[in-house]
Formats: C-alpha cells, structure tokens, sequence
C-alpha cells in the first residue's frame, strides 16, 4: 500500500480555512485516491517488502439503470406478422330531401354509397443482441467465497442490461426524431426554416418576432426570457386544444383526424421545461395561468454531445423517407427543438420482446448468453404530430 505524508498540505489548509491567507492551488493527487488497475497497484507491505496486501473491502459497481425513455409503448401479439390499420374517409354532406317535397316528385332511395375505405400495413421490424461469455470455474480463486462470485456475474449481468435498456430508450428516441423529421420536411422542404412558421412544424421564435417586433429574442437567448417562454407557453396550450377538434391540418396524410386531451402526448426538452419553470412559475401567484400542459421531459433528442449545450440537445440530424416521395430519402438537420406534441396512436413500439438463449462449450468450460431484442417501431403519418422549435431568421 502505498503511504504519502500531507502534513504540510494540511498546514496550508488550516490558513485556508480559519482566514489566515488567501486561496492557493491545492495538489489533491496525493489525498484523493482515484484507483489504479493491478499492474499499476503497490501491492506489498512495507516493513519486509514481500507480504502481498489482502483485500478488505469488496465493491461491485451493481447498480439498476432504470428505463427513462418517453411512454410510448403500444401493444403485442405472439403470432402473425403484419399490423393493419384501417381507416374510413369523411363522407359529404347531401341534400335532406324531407324539407324539399315537391308534388309528383320521385324520391329516389335505391342509391348506393360506398364508404371509402383504406389500409396501412406496418411489417417491418428491429432486432439486435447483446453477446457475453461466462466462466466460473476460472475466476473463482478470485474471491473468498461465493457471495462475492455471485455479486460479480450479477454485476456483470447488470452492465448488460443497462446497455440493452439505453439501447431501447434510444431507438424509442429515435421514432421520436423519425417523425419529427418527416414533419419538418412536409412543412418547410430541407430548408427555409429561419424564414416562416408551419402549422404542424411551428417556429415559434418567428412567431414571437413577428409579433414583438421592439422586443426581439434569439435563439440563443430565448430560452432565458419570460416574455418568449409565457408566448411559447401558450402557442403550446393553444395547439392541445386544437388538436381536440377534427382537422386535416395537424397530420402529414392530410387525413381529418382529432385527439382527445387523454391521449395526446406533449414530451418537452427538459432545458425549455425548466426554463418555465423557473422565469414563470417561481414568482406567480397563480401558476395554473403560467403552466405548460402536462407533459413528459426528455435531456436531448439525439444526443447530449460532448457539452450538453443546447446547440446538441435541441438537434437533430437523421435521414429519413421523404414525404414527397416515400421511395426516396430525405436528411433533416434542426436544432432548437423545444418539443413534439402528438396522437397516441401517431407513433410507437409494439411487439417488444426481449429473450435470453445460452451455449454452453464444453471443451473450455465457459458458456455465453445471447441476449435477443426484438421490436418493432413505427410512425403514421395520417395521425396528428406537431412539433415546436426556435430559429434564427438569418438560418438556412
């Protein structure tokens, strides 16, 4: 074990702390142990210099990596392949012939109409595997017994269910950003989003700006005003309620679709739901005039980047088919992404199953685990999804 005398570390930090002199940089490298791999490790005492040192204190790095990807699951079936979803267009209005009798009229009742009906068929589906191998009989002189051998393959076992869990929240982002994507596109093309507003992808920095022309705010600051955070709120709230009635506006399809409150779903960057939390809520006496609706929170929509600035979290960068000519694709770069409002049935993971199977070699005494992930992720574009950013005028 290697022994390293502080004292006069010590002597400057008592002057630090009662008052007696100023702030010094401080080598902390010598007090605070950051551990060291066993080749590095000063592992003998030192009176004979030959006595290995035991180990006192086993820690296993175990604990639970808990899902924390937005709700969007849907429904499974154990047989059968394909989800079809069927949909009937509005018919027209006609004519009430009760209140336009005319004497020796013929009323002709024998008509057919014929509703207009449609399908989609979702088919497709993602899989991928997590592979580890397993050898008791090697690592056992390892440990002092086996609470501690078990504690280790637990451990083990825990790494790779976090990585199958932050696989799965990141391919749930993903249909997220899909349809995200998708709607832009339909709105604004691969560019011109500095420029206007759509309905179903809303810049709501060119809403504001428009509207308050003394009192402009960028992108990169808007977040941090509450006279743009108040205004986004709204145009927030507003759009909840609109989704309420029936309209073709709010979907890619053009279909006449409508969303109840209780199942539409409003996810938020958690960095605009702060903001209104703290320059809104934090001094109003009346905070059910100020609150955002009810909604989930998410870090990031891609990634955090190497910073977690906003210029990561607010961004996307995906191709994905282009709603101009499905047979093609189309790649989407948007930053200041603020939120995604949509239909339960817009998007979602259905049929998700996670399996284990094993292999045992014999001939080498280990055996490996195959841990199997199988899903399927989907968007629609004929159900409502509107999606709220900020961009600067002077972008592409």
């Amino acid at each position: 074990m290697k022994v390293t005398q502080i004292y006069e570390i010590l002597n400057d930090v008592i002057g630090e702390t009662l008052g007696e002199s100023a702030i010094v940089n401080e080598d902390l490298s010598n007090i605070v142990d950051i551990g060291t791999n066993l080749q590095n490790a000063d592992i003998v005492d030192k009176y004979v210099k030959k006595l290995v040192n035991r180990i006192g204190k086993t820690i296993f790095v175990d604990r639970v990596y808990k899902e924390s990807g937005p709700s969007i699951m849907m429904d499974g079936w154990e047989y059968g392949s394909i989800m079809q979803k069927i949909m009937a267009e509005l018919p027209d209005s006609t004519e009430n012939s009760s209140w336009d009798l005319n004497n020796g009229e013929t009323y002709n009742q024998d008509i057919f109409y014929q509703p207009e009906v449609y399908q989609l068929f979702f088919n497709n589906m993602v899989t991928y595997e997590v592979d580890m191998s397993f050898a008791h009989k090697q690592v056992k002189q390892s440990f002092a017994n086996p609470t501690q051998l078990n504690a280790f393959f637990s451990m083990i076992e825990n790494r790779i269910r976090m990585r199958l869990t932050i696989d799965y929240d990141n391919l749930k982002m993903r249909t997220i950003n899909s349809f995200t994507a998708a709607t832009l596109s339909k709105d604004y093309g691969t560019a011109g989003r500095g420029t206007k507003s759509g309905v179903r992808a809303v810049n709501l920095l060119y809403l504001y700006n428009n509207m308050f022309t003394d009192n402009k705010v960028t992108k990169a600051n808007c977040l941090f005003k509450p006279e743009f955070i108040r205004f986004a709120s709204r145009q927030i709230a507003l759009t909840t309620e609109r989704l309420r009635k029936a309209s073709r506006m709010y979907n890619i399809g053009g279909q006449a679709r409508f969303t109840p409150s209780d199942l539409q779903h409003l996810i938020l960057l958690s960095e605009f739901a702060k903001s209104a939390n703290v320059y809104l809520q934090s001094d109003t006496f009346h905070e059910e005039f100020t609150a955002l609706p009810k909604s989930e929170e998410v870090p990031y929509w891609q990634g955090s980047g190497t910073d977690y600035g906003f210029d990561n979290t607010g961004y996307i960068n995906v191709s994905v088919p282009n709603p101009a000519n499905t047979q093609t694709k189309v790649q989407i770069q948007q930053g200041g992404i603020l939120g995604v409002l949509f239909d339960h049935e817009a998007l979602g993971v259905n049929c998700a199953e996670n399996r284990v199977t094993s292999h045992t070699n014999n001939k080498a005494e280990f055996y490996s685990n195959f841990y199997k992930s199988d899903a399927r992720y989907f968007n629609d574009w004929n159900e409502q999804f509107v999606v709220f950013f900020v961009e600067d005028a002077a972008a592409a």
